[in-house]
Parts: C-alpha cells; sequence; structure tokens
C-alpha cells in the first residue's frame, strides 16, 4: 500500500488550515470602516472625510433621527466633551441624502436653530447620504440607537459603543482614543 492517500489528505488538511488563517477576517474589517465622503461642518468648513479629520483618532457621535438628540448629549456630558480638549469629538447626524442642495439646505437650517453656538456648530458635521449603506460600511447594527466610534483618518472603526451613555464602554472608547496606535 503506498503512503500517498495518507499524504495527500494531510496535505489537503494542512493547505485548508492556512487558507482559513488567511481568510478570517481582521479586527479592522470586524469593526467596519467609514465610507470616504466631504461634509461641512454647520459652521461651514469643508472636511474630506477620513483623512481630513483633525486628529488621528477622533470619536465620532453618530445619531440617524432628531430624537436621539437626547442620547448624544449624554454621551457628550458623560463623556466631559466639553471639559476635556485632550479629546477631538464631532456630532455626526447620518441623514438620507435628500437629493438637492435647497432640501439639505433647509435641513442645515433647522439643525442651525438646534446649535446656535459657533463651538456646537464646528463639531456638528451632518452626513447626508444613503443611511443603510452607511451604517453597513461602519459596521454598525441600525439605526435604531445612537453610537460613539474611534475612527482614524483610514476610517478604521478602531471601538464603538452603542446605546445610551454607559460609564464602563466610555472608559473603553477613551483608552482607545489615548493609543498612539494598534
Amino acid at each position: 500500500m503506498t503512503p500517498w492517500p495518507s499524504i495527500a489528505v494531510r496535505l489537503l488538511a494542512v493547505s485548508t488550515a492556512l487558507l482559513l488563517t488567511t481568510a478570517a477576517p481582521s479586527e479592522k474589517t470586524v469593526m467596519g470602516k467609514l465610507p470616504s465622503f466631504m461634509a461641512r461642518t454647520l459652521n461651514q468648513q469643508t472636511i474630506s472625510v477620513p483623512g481630513g479629520l483633525p486628529a488621528e483618532r477622533t470619536l465620532a457621535l453618530i445619531a440617524f433621527r432628531s430624537t436621539q438628540r437626547e442620547h448624544i448629549e449624554g454621551c457628550v456630558q458623560g463623556l466631559s466633551l466639553r471639559e476635556d480638549p485632550s479629546i477631538c469629538w464631532m456630532r455626526m447626524p447620518v441623514i438620507n441624502d435628500p437629493g438637492s442642495h435647497a432640501a439639505r439646505s433647509v435641513i442645515e437650517t433647522k439643525l442651525m436653530r438646534h446649535y446656535p453656538a459657533d463651538s456646537e456648530r464646528a463639531r456638528l458635521m451632518p452626513v447626508f447620504t444613503d443611511r443603510d449603506q452607511f451604517v453597513r460600511a461602519a459596521g454598525l447594527a441600525g439605526t435604531d440607537q445612537v453610537y460613539a466610534v474611534v475612527i482614524n483618518r483610514e476610517g478604521e472603526v478602531l471601538a464603538r459603543a452603542g446605546g445610551e451613555f454607559d460609564a464602563d464602554r466610555a472608559s473603553s472608547l477613551r483608552e482607545t482614543l489615548r493609543q498612539s496606535g494598534l
């Protein structure tokens, strides 16, 4: 009897194992990646996302509905973002693109009424896009909750917390924001 069948089976097993280790998703793939897009803050500063983000790691507070504004404010207060200049952060309401400049302007005007201070407008960047596509790309679970997401200038989602403010998750986000590299 020749050893070829057992050698072939072993080679197949080793090849399959190697294939599975290289085909397995990386942490970055599992966490998601923000799509590239151009946006304007409410104080009219144009930003190329993700490369033009103001820091290597930015905390994005993402909401999908105006009713979620209160949850985002809970994150801002819970993380003491207004008092901590070491954290670069932005509000990102993700809005289905209405398709015209005039319709987007109406939405921006409504947002400006809610955020009259220049300091708030500088940190608020409405994202007009296909919401579902944004959710899929960023690795989010849906639009029913808000998300605090740490992203880098490559758009990679480095950390994510969904839902209302939670001190333990906030601590994890802060740790990720302060790391110099993964």
